[in-house]
């Protein structure tokens, strides 16, 4: 994953399906990612994915029904947004400095968890 300071230069990978979730990791993960479903959540993996401490990666949940699990490694930082009934679970980076993750999770159930590894 390449991080890149012009908007344009970035890429946005989309998944789309009505029923079932979207399992992301390694290459498929870019520097914007959207998952959308009616019923189905995210499980998405970063631990692998080598990128740059000043990156930022966005990634856009919308369904209904689904939560997110985030897999990070133990440097990066996690923000997240969006509106659902759940909560988040995060202890928060256990190393300083590194990339960040912005989860911005749409949806009427489903809460974030994220796991660092």
């Amino acid at each position: 994953m390449t991080n890149s300071k012009n908007t344009e230069d970035q890429k946005t990978d989309v998944r789309v399906s009505i029923i079932g979730g979207h399992r992301l990791a390694g290459a498929a993960i870019h520097e914007r990612t959207v998952t959308a479903s009616l019923i189905g959540g995210a499980d998405i993996d970063l631990t692998d994915v080598e990128f740059p401490d000043d990156a930022e990666v966005k990634i856009t949940k919308l369904s209904l029904i689904g939560g997110v699990t985030l897999r990070v490694r133990p440097d990066v930082r996690v923000k997240v947004g969006g509106i659902r009934l759940g909560g988040v679970s995060d202890d928060g980076p256990t190393e300083a400095g590194g990339p960040s993750v912005r989860v911005d999770a749409w949806g009427l159930l489903g809460g974030v968890r994220v796991v660092r590894d």
